[in-house]
């Protein structure tokens, strides 16, 4: 495993995969990579105009690659569940959930459509509505499900009673909160797979810091002075999307993944490097919390995993 690349992605030949967030960084690398390996890959974003673009490259670079754009703005649980009914209605089992499209650092406060702070909101609650919409699918596709963290998830902490940051909000401390989120999701959802029969694989993945448009869509105009030297710090520590990805990508594909396991670059920190085990911080394995994050998100998602 000292150098696994997407040269070592075992053939995806038949097999559908649904990549959110897929019209650029991660989320592009990880769908081109599933692409050319063979995958069916639907890529789940909200920009059309991105999305055509995105298809094209992906087969300018694969030629022989199925892959289509499908809408869903997870700011909207509305048109997740949009999204998941196409799906369903189309009835072919998933065999690989790449939950990815994110947004971090918002200077202010916002909300999306469903009044939920807008970070945790896209970052985790969409993803997680849109998973439990999609668990027929998953079921029959005996899928591998990846969730997206972070680094930034250390240090995070679950504000079980303030979700929404309502009573005070912190731009990096609420990003913190949904990373940690998705890292127990992954969790917490292999745990529900095994009792319930599901016959789920769950998993999390980080990119360590990659090069990528997402501190530009976060903090971008409104905080020049942090934007710049946010992207300075990226381009001295961090490595490409494209490597960024390989975690991800590992995680997606690899025969003997770990079922909860974790997947990250192994440079300093976890920063960069090549892909391998990462390292779960405590707060994530707390069994009782995650329990008390999963009946939440179901009430404020209105979703239930049946």
């Amino acid at each position: 495993m000292t150098s696994w690349t997407t040269r070592d992605i075992p053939d995806q030949s038949g097999r559908l995969a649904i990549v959110t967030g897929a019209t650029g960084g991660l989320g592009l690398e990880a769908a081109l990579g599933l692409a050319a390996a063979g995958a069916d890959v639907i890529l789940a974003a909200r920009n059309a105009d991105k999305g055509r673009a995105a298809e094209n490259l992906i087969r300018h670079r694969a030629p022989d690659a199925r892959v289509r754009f499908e809408p869903v703005d997870l700011a909207s649980l509305a048109s997740v569940q949009a999204f998941a009914e196409r799906m369903v209605w189309e009835g072919r089992p998933i065999d690989v959930l790449i939950n990815n499209a994110g947004v971090m650092d918002l200077p202010t406060r916002r909300t999306t459509a469903d009044g939920h702070e807008m970070q945790f909101g896209v970052n985790y609650l969409s993803h997680f509505a849109l998973t439990a919409r999609l668990l027929p699918l998953l079921k029959a596709g005996t899928a591998r499900v990846v969730q997206l963290s972070s680094v930034a998830h250390r240090g995070g902490r679950i504000a079980i009673d303030d979700l929404n940051a309502e009573r005070g909000y912190r731009s990096w401390a609420v990003y913190q909160q949904s990373k940690l989120a998705m890292l127990m999701f992954a969790i917490e959802l292999q745990r529900r797979s095994e009792a319930n029969g599901w016959g789920l694989t769950s998993v999390a993945a980080h990119p360590g810091v990659a090069r990528t448009d997402l501190v530009a869509n976060g903090a971008g105009t409104e905080r020049p002075l942090r934007t710049m030297i946010t992207r300075a710090l990226i381009g001295a520590l961090g490595h490409s999307a494209a490597a960024g990805a390989l975690p991800v990508l590992m995680a997606s594909t690899l025969p003997d993944a770990t079922p909860g396991g974790y997947y990250g670059p192994q440079g300093p920190g976890e920063t960069r490097g090549r892909p391998g085990v990462a390292r779960v911080d405590r707060a994530a394995t707390d069994a009782e919390m995650a329990a008390r994050l999963w009946a939440e998100s179901e009430r404020l998602t209105g979703v239930a995993f049946a």
